[in-house]
């Protein structure tokens, strides 16, 4: 899979990919359109970030190379790759259960905190790829 060399694009399929974890300084991209909405990314080794009309999406620890990127407003699903273990953060609705699915394996349900915020750890080898899917309960 590998990073998003232009930090944020739009995939053939409909979906969207985004960051690049091997950058040594914080890079950012705005003013991004996709599906009538206004994104943007800030991504480096160290986090990265997604915004769609100025709130929060996503968010990993360390940074992360996204792709295929879909919220339907039910599930969230993406392939995520980095260089090392990451958190993940998701904006989903406050106060809900979710089901956490990692490479078609359930983890458990979550409950997003009153925020709305959704975090997930998974460990990750350089170069390998995580394939998430999250399920409103």
């Amino acid at each position: 899979m590998g990073v998003v060399e232009e930090m944020i694009r739009k995939e053939d399929d409909g979906s969207l990919s985004f960051g690049n974890y091997l950058l040594d300084s914080k890079t950012k991209k705005s003013d991004f359109e996709y599906q009538g909405d206004m994104y943007k990314v800030k991504t480096f080794r160290e986090i990265t970030k997604l915004e769609k009309n100025g709130l929060f999406v996503y968010e990993s620890v360390p940074g992360s190379a996204v792709t295929n990127y879909v919220d339907d407003g039910n599930d969230v699903s993406f392939v995520v790759e980095a260089a090392e273990d990451i958190s993940f953060t998701l904006e989903l609705e406050p106060s809900q259960e979710y089901k956490v699915m990692l490479d078609g394996n359930e983890l458990g349900t979550m409950k997003t905190n009153l925020g709305g915020k959704l975090n997930v750890s998974i460990e990750l080898d350089e170069g390998k790829q995580a394939d998430i899917k999250v399920s409103k309960c």
